[in-house]
């Protein structure tokens, strides 16, 4: 089959972020075995070198500039909002949206040459025409429901701007009611958005395939280094990354450190904005931005404190922290989508979502070596098991080969 990927965010390379590495490794999967035309966008900071090594993992590849930043004035940003009232359509699905773009996908798809077609994460809706349903698969990766992650924001009281939420928050439940209706497969990352999902569209196809995790880049650590070392994992300019490592340096840290006068803390990921930039003022607590090998600092950590306040899906620092073989403290949030804990299942990780959760947590690892070494092997064979790229590529190719109308059992 011919495959017509779109994917605005550049996915390369695939540590950026969760939209960049899944999308990456599923589409490298997937060109294996029928070729695959992507078209994204260049953002500001993207190489030559980079464009050129993405080449080699696509059949083909077609670059459009990214379009302007949106204006921030306040006029600006009530236009918007009257815009996405009457036409339906976020300001921030829209600031993706290119007519060149859109005119080289119309006439691609107009050719007859392809057989299917996907959007890497939902954003990419925009190009997408509801006619083209009667003559080729239409497919939608939704990484994440932003309907859902709205929502969430509201509930746990984490909305940077929770007034604008609010009025938000059902002309985003119409915008995915509506985008869902012209894809004929839907992609999700979790049951919980699968659900969501099946509200919108229940005559779609929705598959569950999760994320992975490249476990040759994040190797099994050798030996447990004890300690009382945190780590935080994950891009640094992520509103649900900045909330997480906030809340953790300023609620958790302090408390733990109260206990252990020794207790350092690391905050591994690329772009660290100015206000994670501060928080390196706090006694003990190192901010790194991007380094070669996330992995190496998974290994050097007693435990890997995954605070997420925020966020829906599967996190890939939650299954990489895993892979690495490093303990993990972890919220709700971190846990989504894993059978970490339970009657029926090892236990992987330990569930905080409370300060005092995560204090005792953390100290129950510190003080209990053999604990490590437990959730250590078991979060490593859980990874090999059911989260590995080999597995998701596997699922997300059936997804796409599968006749019409026929939904494969993941």
């Amino acid at each position: 089959m011919n495959v017509l990927s779109l994917s605005a965010t550049f996915p390369y390379p695939p540590s950026r972020g969760g939209t960049q590495v899944r999308t990456f490794n599923l589409l490298k999967y997937l060109n294996q075995y029928h070729p695959v035309t992507l078209v994204t966008q260049r953002q500001a900071g993207v190489t030559d070198e980079e464009i050129e090594a993405l080449r080699g993992y696509v059949s083909k590849l077609v670059l459009f500039e990214r379009p302007p930043a949106l204006a921030g004035g306040a006029l600006d940003k009530a236009k918007r909002f009257a815009g996405f009232f009457l036409g339906g359509t976020p300001p921030s699905v829209l600031s993706y949206y290119s007519q060149e773009m859109q005119a080289w996908v119309d006439e691609a798809v107009n050719s007859g040459d392809y057989d299917a077609i996907t959007c890497e994460h939902s954003v990419n809706e925009t190009f997408v025409r509801p006619q083209w349903g009667d003559r080729l698969k239409t497919i939608v990766n939704v990484h994440s429901s932003i309907f859902g992650t709205c929502q969430q924001q509201l509930d746990t009281e984490t909305a940077e701007h929770p007034l604008r939420d609010r009025l938000n928050l059902p002309l985003l439940f119409r915008y995915e009611n509506r985008y869902c209706q012209k894809f004929s497969n839907i992609v999700v990352t979790t049951p919980e958005d699968g659900a969501q999902m099946k509200q919108f569209n229940p005559d779609s196809c929705i598959m569950v395939i999760p994320n992975g995790v490249d476990v040759e880049l994040f190797p099994m650590r050798s030996q447990d280094p004890g300690g009382h070392r945190l780590t935080f994992v994950g891009a640094m300019d992520n509103i649900a990354n900045i909330d997480a490592v906030t809340f953790l340096v300023k609620e958790i840290y302090p408390q733990v450190r109260s206990r252990y006068p020794d207790t350092t803390l690391t905050l591994v990921g690329s772009n660290p904005v100015p206000e994670v930039q501060q928080l390196a003022e706090v006694p003990g607590v190192t901010v790194t931005g991007r380094v070669p090998s996330m992995s190496d600092y998974l290994h050097q950590a007693t435990v890997c404190v995954v605070s997420m306040r925020i966020g829906y899906g599967i996190k890939n620092k939650t299954l990489e922290a895993m892979a690495a073989g490093t303990p993990i403290v972890g919220s709700d949030a971190a846990l989504e989508g894993l059978d970490v804990d339970g009657e029926s299942v090892p236990q992987r990780a330990l569930r905080a979502n409370q300060v005092p959760e995560y204090v005792q947590a953390i100290s129950h690892l510190f003080e209990n070596e053999s604990l490590r070494q437990d959730l250590s092997q078991q979060g490593r064979a859980y990874v090999e098991e059911q989260f590995t790229w080999q597995r998701a590529g596997q699922l997300y190719e059936r997804a796409i080969s599968a006749q019409r109308g026929v939904c494969p059992e993941t």
